[in-house]
């Protein structure tokens, strides 16, 4: 069994700011999607597919070409849209066993310790799983009227906890997953088996603890941030 490894990386980055897909971003001296890039390589055993926009013309001049990695400009309209139109690219070379890896673009501090444990926990899974971390913090609901915003109650955080990537499942269930209705308003993959598996086709997502570190690059200042992660990890 091998493992293919899809990068989505078709988004604007509008909460990002500064006029550059924060993919393209400077993170301690290189683009944040080639920081993505190296931390993924041990991870693949097949092919890293980077999914970009159609009409993305920086791929190539700020990251450039790589071993093993294919970057496609099959990006849709939505993150489910863009990982469907990889997986359909990569549809010919996969058994039905094989392993699909889908990393955020925009995490690229996952900790090789990380990849490592959710490669042995889900080894021998029918299913596959994702990093998480168990909710640690108190959790506070508002409405979505209230300006300035005010606790409307406090949620139980028993059981909840926060999804990272990489989220890894056998190729014939991603690919069905994504092919139901109910994928297109999915934000990420375990949210598309988790709707396979509500049909009885197969057990749910299993959890895989991550790390704090996991870091997803939303705004301008979460780089510097990235970049002590980096530091910490002996990796700038």
């Amino acid at each position: 069994m091998r493992t293919f490894v899809i990068v989505p990386a078709a988004g604007g980055g509008t909460r990002f700011g500064g006029g550059m897909p924060k993919q393209y971003a400077d993170l301690a001296g290189a683009p944040v999607l080639a920081r993505t890039l190296e931390r993924l390589s041990p991870l693949a055993s097949a092919t890293i597919v980077v999914a970009l926009a159609p009409d993305d013309t920086r791929y190539e001049e700020i990251v450039g070409a790589r071993a093993n990695v294919h970057a496609i400009r099959c990006g849709g309209a939505t993150r489910a849209a863009t990982v469907r139109n990889a997986l359909h690219a990569i549809g010919e070379r996969c058994a039905d066993d094989d392993w699909v890896a889908v990393h955020d673009a925009v995490r690229p501090c996952v900790s090789r310790e990380a990849l490592a444990r959710l490669s042995h926990e889900v080894a021998d899974d029918a299913v596959g799983g994702l990093l998480a971390l168990p909710l640690g913090d108190t959790l506070k609901r508002t409405t979505a009227i209230d300006d300035p915003p005010r606790v409307l109650r406090t949620e139980s955080r028993d059981g909840l906890w926060l999804a990272q990537t990489p989220q890894i499942f056998r190729y014939r269930l991603l690919a069905a997953a994504y092919a139901l209705p109910a994928s297109r308003d999915c934000t990420d993959e375990a949210q598309a088996i988790e709707a396979l598996a509500a049909s009885g086709v197969c057990d749910r997502p299993r959890l895989v603890r991550g790390s704090p570190a996991n870091l997803k690059i939303t705004y301008a200042a979460d780089l510097a941030l990235a970049a002590a992660i980096l530091e910490m990890q002996g990796d700038q």
